[in-house]
């Protein structure tokens, strides 16, 4: 089978290979760099070519003087050799200056290298997780909180950021989710779009923007069991409807660079995947950047079983369309073997380098290798007040407010003693997050800080409860809990008793999410639960603060207390956003981008699920679609978040019964702040097509709008629905519409809304 594989396609990617990629940059300025990097590539040695397919992590203090041991002798050595064309982890402008000086320097072609690290949600000023980013119901805000990040990350030497995640992801166990966007494709590639233009602006050579590498291409969000690393099976009309669209709109948005995944899909590892890569990416939708590996993934093809050995995984993934290997040594150590054995074509390394250079000469590197090596603007861009001040404001935005009984919220300023209770409510490194580049530790806002900057220490009283985590506490450490320990829960009853009202952060510590971070339990950990279970019951005046990165299994919680504030893991400054919320100086008007389950064997789930053939009963009537214990739906539904305010809808209209192929029909409904205070609200519609040639879900989100308004104030809201918003892929026909009948619903969630129908002829 694996000859089968490799033997039908390698002419036909051969033939594609050597076309120009679809959607070349044919201005002035983009015929230029094609002809320069013609011009460079005819001069390349065989070995240099496959040198700058080649990236390697820093294994040595780049300031100092030439590494002592082999490993990094070795990588010092290529470098000057022209033999690798990229290294990631390498930080700084005295560092990355010296690294790059050696690049051009020292080898025959002086070929600069594309200096990369993991810049998720800032590089040192933090924002919040892509997650809670994505709650802001705001593609503005992502892209501001992108721009901040690349502003710094330029000013610091670097050319290229592993981000955005674009992954959809329907499972809280999965660790990854805080990277993304949540559940929703169509919200997605709303933020990849606005992530990808934050990065890169619109002038890749500026000094102060970045490349962009979209990732995990593709579907490792739905790895089975929400298990990191795990393998995918799944159709190709739920890959291309559920998974693909972000990672499209990315392309759409001109990423310069993609990364694929570690996952297999349908039984091929990601990285080996022509159909993702050559046919989709390279091919359908003319993607002309370069395709990077995960770290190590092309060597893992052998752990997946698809190859028995590391040439043959350069082999599939060279034919595949991966074109630069990140730390796995397949491609240096064993592509010249195979091209010189007739097994891969030349010419498939050629575009790849192509498409390398191209990236390289669109950052302007070959034009002023030193630009992004000002120490000056290092000095003056990193945690600078503008960008602090950035921080906070998206971090407000991020917060959603998923209950308030009695309307406990907001806090008065005076008045009234605050217990602020947990050790989560003083930390200043947790807010941080995970994937936190070169944020310093213990540098965020706490919330306890936020708090008493707003009341005075005075009207404050801190207890920490019983600690959290009891072991060490990083990126690469499995975290531990304290189950037993209930040493300074006596004084956390104590100062609830005395106030007049508690604040209690719980959740997750941030290197509790991430990565590796799967879990097949998301309820509290630790003793959580125990501590607001006694708190509880001495004042009843209790607002939780939630910190995650994910959606939380929260029951009891959510059944007891009056109010809770999701602050996901906010960043630099998440007390003094926290506490802007808190105390009513910005009104919450953040909506959930993933449901929150019932139970965690709810999971994977989403709003967009399929009807089935016995979709409603009653607790009487056993054969039905359902859990016998515990309802269908979530806890809280996507696009759910309340505010301070309230708003009404009404008189939802439709200009035309009929929408016609080519034509356009409006969605019009009044919002109404009906509160007695400024609010914004995040109006959504959502679409069902009744009857198709395939089963579609029961409602997609189609079209959101962010609106503000003043108490009282009322405002007609319209939405646009064309043949676009009614596409939909099957393999008998790829993306088309379908005439026939469809509902739509415009409200405040996923749950809720005026109904309304029309025609498709």
């Amino acid at each position: 089978m694996r000859k089968l594989f490799s033997g039908l396609i390698s002419l036909l990617i051969l033939f594609s290979a050597c076309q120009p990629a679809a959607k070349q940059n044919q201005s002035a300025a983009g015929a230029d760099v094609e002809n320069r990097v013609e011009e460079l590539l005819a001069k390349m040695t065989l070995d240099e070519k496959i040198g700058q397919l080649n990236q390697y992590t820093s294994r040595w203090e780049m300031t100092g003087p030439a590494p002592a041991n082999a490993d990094s002798m070795f990588i010092y050595n290529m470098i000057k050799e022209g033999k690798l064309g990229s290294m990631l982890n390498v930080t700084g402008v005295a560092a990355t200056r010296k690294v790059q000086q050696l690049a051009v320097d020292s080898s025959r072609l002086g070929i600069p290298l594309i200096l990369g690290y993991d810049v998720v949600h800032g590089y040192r000023t933090m924002f919040p997780i892509p997650l809670g980013e994505a709650a802001s119901w705001d593609p503005e805000v992502a892209k501001l909180s992108a721009k901040v990040a690349a502003d710094e990350s330029a000013a610091a030497g670097l050319h290229w950021t592993f981000a955005p995640m674009v992954d959809v992801s329907r499972d809280a166990r999965w660790g990854r989710v805080m990277e993304g966007a949540g559940e929703d494709p169509y919200l997605g590639a709303q933020f990849a779009f606005a992530r990808v233009k934050g990065f890169q602006g619109d002038d890749l050579a500026a000094e102060n923007t970045i490349a962009a590498c979209v990732k995990h291409f593709a579907a490792y969000g739905v790895a089975e069991a929400g298990r990191d690393y795990n393998t995918v099976d799944l159709s190709e009309q739920r890959l291309q409807n559920e998974i693909l669209p972000p990672f499209k709109a990315a392309v759409e948005a001109g990423t310069a660079t993609f990364m694929n995944s570690f996952n297999t899909l349908n039984g091929i590892p990601a990285t080996g995947s022509v159909h993702l890569q050559r046919d989709i990416l390279k091919g359908e939708w003319g993607f002309d950047g370069f395709v990077v590996s995960d770290w190590g993934s092309i060597g893992e093809m052998i752990n997946h079983g698809a190859a028995a050995s590391n040439r043959e995984a350069a082999k599939l993934a060279m034919i595949a369309g991966s074109d630069m290997d990140m730390e796995a040594n397949a491609y240096i150590n064993e592509l010249k073997g195979l091209i010189e054995s007739g097994e891969v074509h030349e010419s498939l390394v050629d575009d790849a380098v192509r498409r390398v250079l191209r990236i390289k000469f669109r950052l302007g590197l070959f034009d002023d290798p030193w630009k992004y090596c000002n120490p000056e603007r290092e000095k003056n861009v990193i945690l600078s007040e503008e960008n602090l001040h950035a921080a906070r404001e998206v971090a407000k935005k991020s917060i959603v407010l998923l209950k308030n009984d009695n309307n406990l919220l907001p806090l008065a300023k005076s008045g009234k003693k605050i217990a602020v209770i947990g050790e989560l409510a003083a930390s200043k490194d947790v807010p941080l997050g995970n994937w936190r580049a070169q944020a310093i530790p213990n540098s965020a806002v706490s919330l306890l800080e936020g708090i008493t900057a707003v009341v005075g220490e005075q009207n404050v009283i801190f207890a920490k409860g019983p600690d959290y985590v009891i072991s060490q506490r990083n990126f690469f450490t499995k975290l531990k809990f304290n189950e037993t320990d209930v040493s300074g829960l006596d004084a956390a009853v104590k100062a609830a008793r005395s106030a007049g009202v508690v604040v209690i952060a719980l959740g997750e510590d941030c290197f509790q999410s991430g990565e590796g971070r799967s879990q097949s339990d998301i309820s509290l950990k630790g003793l959580q639960q125990k501590l607001l279970d006694e708190v509880y019951k001495v004042n009843k005046n209790v607002v939780v603060v939630l910190m995650n990165g994910r959606a939380l299994e929260i029951n009891k919680m959510a059944e007891t207390v009056p109010s809770i504030l999701e602050t996901w893991h906010l960043g630099s400054q998440a007390g003094n956003a926290i506490a802007d919320v808190l105390f009513g100086n910005y009104n919450p008007s953040g909506k959930l981008p993933v449901s929150f389950p019932r139970s965690v064997g709810q999971l994977p789930m989403s709003y967009a699920h399929f009807s089935t053939g016995r979709p409603s009963g009653s607790d009487d009537v056993t054969l039905w679609s359902r859990y016998v214990d515990v309802a269908n739906s979530p806890l809280f539904p996507f696009g759910y978040g309340l505010s301070y305010t309230t708003f009404e809808y009404s008189g939802l209209t439709i200009s035309d019964s009929v929408l016609t192929k080519g034509g356009e029909i409006g969605a019009t409904v009044t919002l109404k702040n009906s509160g007695e205070r400024f609010g914004e609200e995040v109006v959504q519609l959502y679409i069902r097509d009744l009857v198709g040639s395939i089963a579609r879900p029961v409602k997609e989100l189609k079209g959101f709008q962010k609106i503000g308004l003043n108490a009282g104030e009322s405002k007609e809201i319209t939405f646009k629905i064309t043949e676009k918003e009614l596409e939909f892929f099957t393999e008998a026909a790829g993306w088309h519409t379908e005439p026939g009948q469809f509902k739509l619903w415009v409200g405040t969630s996923s749950a809720k809304g005026l109904e309304g129908s029309f025609e498709l002829k």
